[in-house]
């Protein structure tokens, strides 16, 4: 038996594929992705979602001459497979491995690296724009699902190109059925006629005809109107008319005669155009089908029956975060909670279900949560955002200008901080004590195990001011859950350990890490005093200042970048009390990404695991 993915190691050799086999090829892909994902984990209900259409996109077109711009990347798989990566492809997400998303330095075929949504467009109509300056003729196609449509950067993109005017296809994966209820036969003939040779020619000699007639142009504006008119009864296009592209669809995206006959007439038309093709996640793999939410990024699971591994059993920061929201709101009917397009991922399904008129889905628009959080909080609500820390560095201005300036009552809660792992360097939370610590009016703080964080959220909520804590993705301690609810004084950090050769100051996820290497210096002969920040912003100077003073060595821990993280404003607030230890070291990211791989690994690869920390620790204390 043939195996046609054997000979494909690139698009070049897809397109020696005769037409009538591609349903096979599109199987074995299948097959491909779902073998590899369920060993390393990764977003596979998109990706078997567009198997077809990527198929279909390097069938007709050549990458990487054409460009072939992915929107988030998580539904690239097949297309990394196709384009040269199928040996690697097993190393998916993995410490040394592929990336899960196109990257610009793994592959040439990856036009535009990507990881967060709502990119393509605008991307995409720059090259196109360059294109045109060098004076070439490849085509420049831009692939986005209907939920980073939802992304204002996605309008800004197609307000953008319909001025330009420019050679651009837009491919809209349409995954939800959001915008499209009209599919049928009358539409997808309606379609072919419209991308038909004889059509788009007779368009053009009415255009010249009526324009050459007194009134002309307004003529052609008229002929416009009942042109779109006509087509906006039987399919959903006329806002994407109106922004300036020809639009065509909505088309079946999991049959190659339709996609390959719709691409293949798109010759016939010139300008900005929006391919409208409606698929469904996880296709060809039914535990994905019939539930596309949880294999959307999914961890190990067994292939032949979708059984996830065994769940962890200690809760994690996330669980816990969820639990704690929903007791809080019971208490204080103005708790609302936000989140854009991340209810699942950030906790809050059972607020959701127990509260649905307060909370708020605002779709993939981040600033614009932020700033209809603001809204809330001016009248008198306290909304509390639930957002990943890499997600909020898309909402920067909007959190200074309409929250913290303000002083508006925001509560942040900000997960995935520190190290995330697999999804590589467009997810790590590395960069929010950074952004978020010269804000004016802002607290931050960050728990040292679980059960702070309800402590945290329950402060933050009853403070009425703008907070932002953020915690760390995965399972907490395992600790026993506290009899009574935990008291967590304003802006006070705690002595977890005390110690006279060295002090280490931990933040967040480092303050584990920091008591075991607390331990492991004991066994060396090292007294070590661990403190556990609990506050970044403010700083509780009053402990650790004369701790730092008496024990004159300084260590810091933090799962962040060192540059204006939180050893940095240590150090400022040493320099502000005109008091400086003998010896200061910061433990942090230095000035680098991360890229993927496990928690762990990247915590033992940066020197931030708790072996690491008490080898530095012993070396400043001269027993290395």
């Amino acid at each position: 038996m043939i195996r046609w993915l054997d000979g494909i190691g690139s698009p070049e050799d897809l397109r020696k594929v005769p037409r009538e086999k591609l349903p096979e090829v599109a199987a074995e892909l299948r097959d491909e992705i779902v073998r590899t994902v369920s060993r390393t984990g990764g977003h596979l209900a998109s990706s078997l979602g567009v198997v077809e259409l990527t198929l279909a996109l390097h069938y007709l077109f050549d990458s990487p001459s054409d460009r072939i711009v992915w929107d988030v990347g998580h539904q690239a798989y097949a297309h990394k497979i196709l384009t040269g990566r199928r040996d690697a492809f097993p190393t998916l997400r993995t410490l040394g491995g592929i990336s899960g998303f196109p990257r610009i330095c793994e592959s040439g075929h990856d036009a535009f690296g990507v990881g967060h949504s709502g990119t393509s467009i605008s991307a995409a109509l720059g090259m196109a724009a360059a294109r045109d300056l060098s004076g070439k003729s490849n085509k420049v196609i831009a692939v986005i699902g209907d939920g980073s449509l939802s992304s204002g950067l996605a309008f800004e993109g197609l307000n953008h190109a319909g001025h330009l005017d420019r050679n651009l296809i837009v491919v809209l994966n349409d995954n939800e059925w959001s915008i499209s209820q009209n599919v049928g036969a009358l539409s997808g003939y309606l379609n072919r006629i419209m991308t038909g040779r004889f059509y788009t020619s007779l368009r053009r000699r009415v255009e010249t005809f009526l324009k050459s007639l007194p009134h002309g142009q307004l003529m052609a504006r008229i002929g416009k109107k009942a042109e779109e008119l006509a087509k906006g009864f039987i399919v959903p296009g006329l806002l994407f008319e109106e922004l300036g592209f020809t639009y065509v669809g909505p088309i079946p995206g999991h049959s190659f005669d339709d996609l390959l006959s719709t691409f293949e007439n798109l010759e016939n038309l010139e300008g900005p155009l929006l391919v409208h093709v409606v698929t469904s996640k996880g296709k060809g793999f039914a535990p994905a089908e019939e539930n596309p939410e949880y294999f959307h990024g999914v961890g190990v699971f067994d292939p032949d029956t979708g059984e996830g591994a065994k769940k962890e059993t200690v809760p994690s920061y996330t669980d816990v975060f969820g639990e704690a929201i929903v007791e809080i709101a019971r208490g204080n009917p103005d708790v609302v909670a936000i989140t854009a397009a991340m209810c699942s991922g950030t906790g809050l399904n059972a607020f959701r279900d127990a509260f649905p008129d307060r909370f708020f889905d605002v779709g993939i628009a981040e600033g614009h949560a932020v700033t209809f959080a603001a809204g809330l909080a001016r009248e008198g609500k306290v909304p509390i955002v639930a957002i990943y820390s890499t997600f909020l560095q898309r909402a920067y201005d909007q959190v200074i200008h309409d929250v913290c300036l303000q002083k508006l009552p925001v509560v942040f809660a900000v997960d995935r901080a520190g190290f995330v792992g697999a999804d590589g360097a467009t997810h790590q939370g590395l960069f929010d004590l950074s952004f978020l610590g010269h804000i004016p009016n802002l607290t931050i703080m960050a728990p040292g195990d679980e059960h702070e964080l309800p402590a945290m959220l329950r402060a933050a909520v009853a403070s009425g001011g703008p907070v932002a804590i953020r915690f760390p993705r995965g399972s907490g301690s395992g600790k026993p859950k506290p009899p009574e609810p935990m008291r967590l004084p304003w802006g006070k950090g705690e002595l977890a350990v005390d110690g006279k050769d060295i002090l280490i100051v931990a933040v967040g996820a480092s303050v584990l890490p920091a008591l075991y290497a607390a331990d492991r210096l004991a066994q060396r002969g090292i007294s070590a005093a661990v403190v556990n920040a609990r506050f970044i912003k403010p700083l509780d100077i009053g402990l650790i200042l004369p701790l730092a003073l008496r024990i004159g060595r300084v260590l810091t821990v933090e799962e962040n970048v060192l540059s204006g993280g939180f050893g940095a404003s240590l150090l400022e607030s040493f320099e502000g009390a005109g008091a400086f230890p003998a010896q200061f070291r910061r433990l942090g990211v230095r000035d680098a990404f991360v890229e993927h791989g496990s928690p762990a690994e990247l915590r033992a690869a940066l020197g931030l695991d708790g072996d690491s920390i008490a080898d530095e620790a012993a070396r400043m204390c001269g027993k290395p």
